[in-house]
């Protein structure tokens, strides 16, 4: 389809095409821009949050918020105007501004199952792109991202942003340096009390969403009331459950700190237990990862009960030779000997003003969206590249894949961490795509 029929069409049906019939030329990178433009894809969560770092940016302009929802579109409108005084232009279907040359970078903050195609498609167009983590709703499409970024040659940067927190960088300085000697072992942790979300009935779908849109690359199902704004990361076929919602952080995090890339075993075990409802993916889960580095993680996940570990309800450890380091889920960091004894610290930090609550505040987040900015600019390097990002939530996809064929995986570490010998699980490597919206890339 020509791109100038695309719009019209769009305009007039409102219904959105599938990947394979869009392409966009790219333009060059510009070099040394003074403004930098961004659309700001998904405004119910954490794309007003993505706003409010962008906010604390100079020359950073909010060109576009994109929603396929009204109301949440208009969130992001209004709290873009309140905090810039300029109000952004209002789009349902972000595809239609991949076109304009003015704009610089696609920040998505989307549910999961349209991470991946809105990245690729606007890497496709020419823009630097920031994704919210997790990169891809499976293996496959992390992979994906990988070869998109490489064959467009422009930035992806993941939203894992304690990869830009001050205290969180210096405490891997002081691991990779030695202060705890050799590490061998990670333990990490998150805690919720999410409540139960019933059963849903299939029910008419509201005015002001465009429901097709919504379920884009994902296979066609029945609107339900208990999916949109939030409960659809407890189904497969949109979300990736609490293992890649909220683990991706900690198990990055450990990954950094033990130095290690893919897995040669991963095994997970846990269910849905606190209540009897539609959600699918786990609320208890315990996943074991072993590398050949002879080096293992471990995440806990307990999405219905919040009781707190080591001070925080989420946060990790870092087991050494000769001590151990204990993160309590913000930018913090405290350093034990062998005998137990409190070697080191971290610095406090001020707390921020927080508009929005999803994240962890303003102040943190501006680190990772300040990295990213800089990249676009001036060519600094990224902190966390989608070649890293990738790495840190296949190993939250193998957890799920694990749970979900009820047995241990074993891998080929030397080979991006491929499933070996299980057809079965190797077939959730991948998904199945609504006719004609695969992402239009090849994997070498």
């Amino acid at each position: 389809m020509q791109r100038r029929q695309f719009i019209k069409n769009s305009a007039v049906a409102g219904v959105g095409i599938g990947l394979t019939g869009l392409q966009f030329s790219s333009f060059a990178q510009k070099k040394s821009a003074d403004k930098v433009r961004v659309a700001v894809l998904g405004t119910n969560g954490r794309g007003l949050a993505h706003i409010e770092a962008y906010h604390t940016i100079p020359n950073v302009e909010i060109a576009y918020i994109c929603d396929v929802e009204q109301n949440a579109l208009a969130k992001g409108i209004n709290l873009a105007e309140k905090l810039n005084g300029k109000r952004p232009k209002a789009i349902r279907d972000f595809r239609t501004i991949l076109d304009d040359k003015n704009v610089d970078a696609v920040s998505i903050a989307t549910p999961d199952h349209w991470h991946t195609p809105a990245a690729i498609l606007a890497l496709s167009a020419g823009k630097q792109v920031y994704v919210e983590k997790p990169c891809g709703h499976n293996p496959e499409e992390g992979e994906m991202l990988v070869a998109a970024a490489k064959k467009y040659n422009h930035l992806v940067q993941m939203g894992n942003q304690r990869r830009s927190w001050p205290n969180i960088n210096e405490a891997m300085k002081l691991i990779h340096d030695g202060i705890i000697g050799e590490v061998y072992y990670a333990k990490g942790w998150y805690a919720n009390n999410r409540g139960s979300i019933g059963h849903g009935k299939v029910v008419a779908v509201p005015t002001n969403l465009d429901w097709q849109l919504w379920q884009g690359p994902a296979p066609r199902e029945d609107y339900r009331d208990n999916l949109v704004h939030y409960n659809w990361h407890w189904f497969w076929n949109w979300g990736t459950g609490e293992s890649c919602n909220n683990g991706t952080h900690e198990i990055d995090c450990m990954r950094w700190a033990l130095g290690v890339n893919y897995p040669s075993k991963v095994v997970s075990g846990g269910g849905r237990y606190a209540y009897n409802d539609d959600w699918q993916t786990t609320d208890t889960q315990m996943i074991t990862f072993e590398f050949p580095e002879k080096k293992a993680i471990s995440w806990e996940g307990r999405s219905c009960n919040n009781y707190p570990e080591a001070g925080g309800g989420r946060g990790f450890k870092i087991y050494g030779k000769n001590g151990t380091l204990v993160n309590s889920g913000n930018d913090d960091y405290k350093i034990f000997d062998k005998d137990n004894k409190l070697i080191r610290e971290s610095k406090k930090e001020e707390k921020s003003d927080v508009i929005n609550t999803t994240g962890p505040g303003v102040q943190l987040d501006a680190y990772h969206f300040q990295n990213f900015i800089d990249a676009v600019r001036e060519g600094k390097p990224l902190n966390s590249p989608i070649t890293e990002g990738h790495k840190s939530v296949l190993l939250c996809h193998l957890g799920n894949i694990s749970q979900r064929v009820s047995r241990t995986l074993h891998c080929d570490a030397a080979n991006g961490g491929k499933i070996l010998n299980d057809k079965e699980a190797e077939a959730l490597w991948s998904r199945e795509y609504e006719n004609g919206w695969r992402p239009d890339i090849k994997l070498t």
